[in-house]
């Protein structure tokens, strides 16, 4: 608030002796002779008022955004875009040279002009071309920042440190995105075992950049490691996915060097991960899910978004569906949709093993999913 103050203040001071002089040259051009009265005090005026209360807003303001725009770039986006910039002006240098024996105003105006739009067309065409530069550099990632965290630094894909809460790995600070929705992605080994990621990145409904932390790699690891067949297939089908996130351009996929100090828990440190860096943690895990809503992080969930998707159904509606084993209660049978939701069919036991029509009753939504229940059409 002072420096902003103290910018006003000079601000005005600067613009009001222009004002100042530009009245006394005013007043001199129009009675031959410099008087300060009224020219010079109406635009001393003017420029003290301009400079103090519009100055801050023409400068500051578009300061300030131009700062968050360049934040949110990827560290890959900075590097082409500068790298296209520097080989604009060299190119505008070497066109301008002949350019310097024109006559007249032309041999610096043309220069100029030559210099600002190579330079603005190298680099944009150096922005486009950010994922060229990411494939050479591989360690070169997006935005991922901390401020102020109590944790300590948190480090990009080349390693991670923390001070003593539950991380750790190398040094190298990492900044975040402004917003989560609009960043990185924390990735979470339920959601990697689920599959469903690596369709819905296909889709482009994912922003941003997907982030898999080091530790959630090495829980993936010990699951296709282990001894129980169930768990190992289950590890397995995690690694292939994440094998085809990596061939598939469409969501960048990025590796966090960030490990988990012994007796920490993954899903504990995952959430303090997400807090410290802004992002969203993609999950699978109901319990994962509250805890991080309730610690102010963002989830996106993907069973949530399969239950969103799916067909609404109203009471009274008509449909034909394949009765395929016995209910709860005597005589209900059980149906699915093509979307997976379970229809309890009241009566419809007697209809097992065949299509037959029913008449919506009630949809019960539960927090495992939606539930419909029917009875047989013409009971």
């Amino acid at each position: 608030m002072l420096a902003l103050w103290l910018f006003r203040a000079l601000s005005a001071v600067g613009l009001g002796v222009i004002g100042w002089r530009l009245g006394l040259y005013i007043s001199e051009l129009s009675i031959d002779r410099a008087e300060f009265l009224p020219w010079g005090l109406a635009s001393t005026l003017t420029g003290v008022i301009i400079g103090g209360v519009l100055v801050p807003y023409l400068i500051l303001k578009p300061w300030r955004v131009s700062a968050e725009y360049i934040d949110s770039l990827p560290g890959s986006a900075l590097i082409s875009g500068t790298a296209g910039l520097l080989v604009g002006l060299v190119i505008a240098s070497l066109v301008s040279i002949p350019l310097y024996t024109l006559d007249g105003w032309p041999s610096w105006g043309v220069p100029v002009i030559v210099n600002v739009v190579l330079g603005l067309f190298g680099l944009g065409l150096g922005v486009q071309r950010e994922r060229d530069v990411r494939a050479i550099f591989p360690g070169l990632e997006a935005p991922f920042r901390s401020e102020g965290s109590a944790m300590g630094p948190i480090m990009t894909e080349t390693g991670a440190t923390s001070n003593g809460n539950g991380w750790t790995g190398k040094a190298d600070k990492v900044r975040s995105a402004k917003s989560s929705r609009n960043g990185n992605i924390l990735v979470d080994t339920s959601a990697i075992i689920d599959g469903r990621i690596a369709d819905l990145s296909i889709t482009g409904f994912l922003e941003g950049s997907l982030v898999v932390p080091r530790f959630v790699l090495d829980e993936l690891r010990h699951i296709a490691d282990s001894s129980d067949p169930l768990r190992r297939n289950r590890g397995r089908r995690g690694l292939e996915v994440l094998g085809k996130l990596r061939k598939d351009d469409a969501v960048p996929l990025q590796v966090l060097d960030v490990g988990v100090e012994n007796g920490n828990e993954v899903d504990a440190v995952l959430v303090q991960l997400a807090r410290e860096t802004k992002s969203a943690i993609l999950t699978t895990d109901y319990n994962l899910n509250r805890v991080a809503e309730l610690q102010g992080v963002q989830v996106l969930n993907v069973n949530e978004l399969a239950n969103a998707l799916k067909s609404i159904v109203l009471p009274g509606e008509e449909l034909r569906v394949n009765i395929v084993q016995e209910g709860k209660e005597v005589g209900q049978g059980v149906a699915y949709l093509d979307d997976g939701t379970m229809v309890v069919i009241e009566g419809g036991r007697r209809y097992l093993n065949a299509f037959h029509d029913v008449v919506v009753t009630r949809v019960l939504q539960t927090a495992a999913g939606r539930i419909i229940f029917a009875q047989p059409k013409g009971d």
